[in-house]
């Protein structure tokens, strides 16, 4: 089954060079709030918030959804942006090698996503 959502917001992470994409499937894992997270990192808190503003713009425009909750853009260290059934986890690549969030999922099926170097 194809998730637009998901495409979507993993090309706009692409587009803006978000480094290690991974998506974390969550209906695999029993009593989880949403279907899938997505995690990327950045190595500044401007990179950080240029993504979370290009998935936001790329989601409505292509989709015409809006984002129901954003938090952490004040100081972009991370960003979590919530689409109900599709978490996404930005991070400033210090915060993401601390919190290891896939680490709390581990038994999550994960799928990995090119990204630049």
């Amino acid at each position: 089954m194809k998730n637009e959502l998901l495409d979507t917001v993993v090309e706009a992470i692409q587009d803006k060079k978000g480094k290690n994409i991974v998506s974390l499937d969550m209906t695999k894992t029993g009593g989880a709030l949403c279907s899938y997270f997505v995690i990327c990192n950045a190595d500044s808190t401007t990179q950080v918030g240029a993504i979370a503003a290009g998935i936001e713009e790329e989601v409505e425009k292509k989709l015409g959804q809006r984002v129901w909750r954003v938090d952490g853009a004040a100081n972009a260290l991370w960003i979590a942006m919530d689409y109900f059934d599709l978490v996404v986890h930005i991070f400033q690549t210090e915060m993401r090698a601390f919190y290891k969030l896939e680490e709390l999922w581990a038994d999550a099926p994960v799928t990995h996503y090119a990204s630049e170097q």
